[in-house]
């Protein structure tokens, strides 16, 4: 025989196996359910392609040859080996189990998968959850993630997107002190001749220009300043102790905001912009333990979150355009 089996081969001795554990082919006929012409028609077709007969028949009963009890002894455990092999994969398929890699924002993981660790892995003990967390915009097929989370204007369009909070927005912030030294910009154009704490994407040399919304359009204030960042929170603490105006999603600094300890600056061109999305490759099939962790993760959102491709620009009046929230 060949060494990979047709689907033919497969059949036949799926076919010689019945009759042989059954010695009996109309037994083995209604275990297979075919006819036992049908199956005897196979059994001829054996013993035809290897040339030997394997099954002694007579109107009383059905015996191995000498060459079918050989063959017999050689396959029986092979296609049992296989069929448990095939059952225990449809199993695991079945039940959550295996490792999800998950990219994700660093402020996207605070707020959405810090809070459902606990409770996940108590709920689905054979996943492994291997996260990678910063703020870089990954091509989330080409470098092996499972799911990514992150803001909608970075999601590639082909992705399934899935929004988990409301829409943010960015907003310049400095300290009392600050601004009792330097004054108040009325204009974001007159951020140019501030101290302000510039920042940068991970992996990225050129610095983020501040994004404000005005008279129906985005535009960009090359901004700068004593300090280069690429992280947020240091931002944010830079402009606690004076160091210059910083710029931040409004939900990272409202405590401080509420205490006196920042004060918000250019409101009016401050618009928001789509959120925090979970997004993955479009697929046929999804994992289970894939399917547990989305599940997982949409159930720290308030009312869950509704699957959609990657988000459109929105209307005028409410682009999505700032791509530096993080």
């Amino acid at each position: 025989m060949d060494t990979l089996l047709r689907s033919s081969d497969y059949t036949q001795l799926r076919a010689f196996l019945a009759v042989a554990e059954a010695l009996s082919f109309s037994r083995a006929a209604e275990g297979l359910g075919i006819t036992p012409s049908a199956l005897s028609q196979l059994i001829r077709g054996l013993e035809d392609r290897l040339g030997t007969q394997l099954l002694q028949r007579t109107t009383r009963s059905v015996a191995l040859t000498s060459a079918g009890e050989s063959l017999f002894l050689r396959v029986q455990p092979a296609v049992h080996e296989l069929g448990a092999a095939l059952g225990q994969l449809r199993q695991t398929q079945a039940r959550p189990a295996g490792t999800i890699r998950v990219h994700s924002f660093r402020s996207a993981a605070d707020r959405y998968i810090e809070p459902m660790l606990a409770g996940f892995h108590r709920d689905y003990p054979e996943i492994v959850l291997d996260l990678t967390l910063d703020d870089t915009v990954v091509d989330v097929v080409r470098c092996g993630f499972d799911v990514s989370l992150r803001i909608g204007e970075v999601i590639e369009r082909d992705m399934i997107a899935v929004r988990l909070g409301p829409d943010m927005r960015q907003i310049a912030v400095a300290s009392p002190d600050y601004l009792a030294r330097n004054g108040r910009p009325q204009h974001p154009r007159e951020l140019l001749q501030h101290r302000c704490i510039c920042w940068r994407w991970p992996g990225q040399t050129r610095l983020y220009a501040w994004e404000f919304f005005g008279n129906g359009a985005w535009f960009d204030v090359a901004v700068d300043g004593p300090l280069i960042v690429n992280d947020k929170e240091m931002a944010i603490k830079a402009a606690l102790r004076g160091v210059g105006i910083a710029f931040a999603v409004d939900s990272a600094v409202s405590t401080h905001l509420q205490a006196g300890r920042l004060v918000p600056l250019l409101e009016a061109w401050s618009e928001p912009f789509p959120g925090i999305f979970l997004c993955y490759p479009q697929q046929r099939q999804m994992a289970p333990a894939l399917r547990a962790f989305i599940d997982s993760v949409r159930g720290q959102c308030a009312g869950g979150g509704q699957s959609a491709t990657a988000p459109t620009p929105a209307a005028a009046g409410s682009s999505p355009r700032p791509s530096g929230a993080g």
